[in-house]
């Protein structure tokens, strides 16, 4: 008696389903409006797009984009529509424009001047070393020591 009720919301599933995914299969501006609504960034929903968010706004923003692509506007107008309502954040790829692209270049311009100042620096100390190698072999090859080392060896063999 239990398995009548799901059985008969099973099929009645199976039988609205197909039929309602057909309505939207006929219209001819689905895929332009499926097009827009993926690069639009649901302001609900965290990383999701209008197209694949099902909260009421992200809807509501999904037929204000049917209306305008009925009425025959671009997809440029439509997300320049949306851009001056919700700004940057409505695109679910950030532009590469203005502030955003000190964003996009800063960590190639870091990662270049890093690399810049590692090699200046691995050179200054190798300079560093070469002469410091130079002063140790002329003491090595007889030169007059130190006098003030001298000094200090002496007070140690008191």
């Amino acid at each position: 008696m239990r398995v009548i009720p799901w059985l008969l919301l099973f099929t009645l599933m199976g039988v609205t389903l197909p039929t309602l995914a057909a309505e939207r299969a006929e219209d001819p501006n689905e895929a332009q409006v499926r097009e827009i609504a993926q690069g639009l960034r649901c302001t609900v929903c965290q990383s999701q797009s209008l197209y694949e968010s099902n909260s009421d706004l992200a809807q509501d923003m999904v037929s204000v984009i049917r209306d305008k692509v009925a009425e025959g506007q671009s997809s440029e107008a439509i997300n320049k529509y949306f851009f001056d309502r919700y700004g940057d954040y409505i695109y679910m790829e950030p532009v590469k424009s203005g502030a955003n692209l000190v964003l996009w270049l800063g960590p190639f311009v870091g990662l270049l001047a890093g690399g810049l100042g590692l090699f200046v620096a691995v050179r200054r100390w190798q300079k560093g070393q070469g002469t410091q190698s130079v002063a140790a072999k002329s003491d090595n090859q007889g030169s007059v020591p130190n006098k003030s080392i001298e000094a200090e060896l002496d007070k140690i063999e008191l």
